[in-house]
């Protein structure tokens, strides 16, 4: 016998001692496992006018996301916490010095990891560049801060857009969308007619420059205050002005039920498509008796209750279940997508959390949200907006839509894709006008 082979004794004594030499191990690894404090949650920091309704609206979305993604388990094994600070951007000053205190408290003390903001975002983004922190825009639609990645990028890269598409990409959009009217109805006189704000003033201008070449004739041009709830003298004169339709835009609520009453009632001779801020919510078809029908005007799919994805019912239903409300706001469904979709797609693509990685990450986001079939961001880190290419629809990425009132639903009338997608069709109101000549 080979004295070097191992006898049975000696083979079932080696076993035993490699059992209880694995068993100690693993029980030694459990205990220095349950040893070890758990993962640190990855800080959402929310910073807007916490006691302002578009600073709410953000907050109640990022949260919302949070308990979400929390419940399936968190992201890499760690949870969501929402982190917030008030910097009074919705108040009458707007003080500077006031949110620049809160950004860098949010930073500093608070933690927070990535950023959500709704203003000030020229300020924030240098803030959160010398911090090397990712900011998430929501609610300015300025060209400005996403060319600022374009002219530099290494300062710069860490500021993302999420909603709304820029100024220029909206007044394209807008003149996309009057030449579907136009398409639909052959009508070419159009009036403007929108309140004054710096914004619809450059909006306005855009239009001014660009409809006639493409065979519109503005025959009508007028500003009117904020607080106008009286609009008889301009619907006088658009009438003077043989308007065939009429393209407001108008971001008051007051004004707004005014203006949609006043063409109701007169039976005004020309059809509306344009922007209003507050008429997509149901309050609105109350508030107006139901003398919105057959207004067309702009809204996110999410916010009109359209399902545009296989998210944006089921976004809407939790909105209503955890806030007691039919959500009616762009920002807080962008808040919402940017913390329970994009960010967190991100970070597992990632593998990590590390900025530089994650920054990385989100440059080749493309993932279905509640506002979009694939959410993605141009080169300049701005939300990339539906429009027709080759394999794409205009309703592939983000699209902003105009909806018109019909029998008290909000039915989808441009992109023409979405209409024929619905199966729905445009329709006129049932009085005189040039559409039953």
């Amino acid at each position: 016998m080979d004295s070097k082979a191992l006898t049975k004794i000696q083979s079932t004594a080696l076993i035993a001692i490699i059992v209880v030499a694995a068993v100690g191990g693993s029980a030694g690894y459990v205990l220095w496992s349950a040893s070890q404090p758990p993962l640190e949650d990855i800080r959402i920091g929310v910073c807007a006018d916490l006691d302002m309704p578009g600073g709410k609206k953000i907050w109640q979305g990022a949260v919302l996301a949070a308990e979400q993604i929390n419940a399936e388990g968190g992201v890499l094994g760690r949870n969501f916490t929402v982190v917030a600070e008030d910097d009074d951007s919705e108040t009458a000053q707007g003080d500077t010095a006031v949110a620049t205190n809160a950004l860098t408290k949010l930073i500093t003390v608070d933690k927070a990891d990535y950023i959500i903001s709704g203003t000030n975002t020229l300020v924030f983004q240098d803030i959160c560049a010398e911090h090397k922190k990712i900011l998430f825009g929501i609610a300015n639609p300025s060209v400005e801060i996403t060319q600022r990645v374009l002219d530099d990028y290494d300062r710069y890269k860490y500021f993302f857009r999420l909603y709304p598409p820029n100024s220029t990409t909206i007044s394209v959009g807008l003149l996309r969308d009057i030449s579907t009217l136009t398409n639909y109805t052959g009508f070419t006189k159009i009036a403007l007619l929108f309140q004054d704000t710096p914004t619809n003033k450059g909006l306005a201008a855009g239009l001014n420059s660009s409809l006639p070449a493409f065979g519109l004739d503005i025959v009508y041009n007028g500003l009117f205050p904020g607080t106008t709830t009286d609009f008889a003298s301009y619907f006088a004169a658009m009438e003077a002005a043989g308007a065939e339709m009429v393209c407001p835009s108008i971001n008051g609520q007051a004004p707004a039920f005014s203006f949609v009453k006043e063409w109701y009632d007169r039976q005004s001779p020309f059809v509306v498509w344009g922007i209003l801020t507050f008429a997509v919510g149901k309050p609105f078809y109350e508030s107006t008796e139901g003398k919105c029908e057959f207004v067309s005007f702009y809204a996110a799919p999410a916010l009109a209750g359209y399902p545009l994805t296989n998210k944006t019912l089921q976004t809407r239903e939790a909105f209503a279940e955890r806030w007691g409300f039919e959500v009616a706001s762009g920002i807080a469904i962008a808040a919402y997508d940017g913390v329970r979709f994009i960010l967190p797609d991100a970070i597992r693509r990632a593998g990590m959390t590390e900025t530089e990685a994650v920054v990385k990450a989100l440059e080749l986001v493309d993932v279905e949200t509640s506002m979009a079939r694939h959410f993605v961001f141009t080169g300049s880190h701005d939300v990339m907006i539906g429009i027709a290419r080759p394999n794409f629809s205009a309703a592939d990425y983000m699209v902003s839509a105009v909806f018109q009132w019909q029998d008290g639903d909000k039915v989808p009338v441009s992109p023409r894709e979405l209409m024929e997608e619905a199966g729905a069709a445009y329709k006129f109101p049932p009085w005189h006008g040039p559409w039953n000549k």
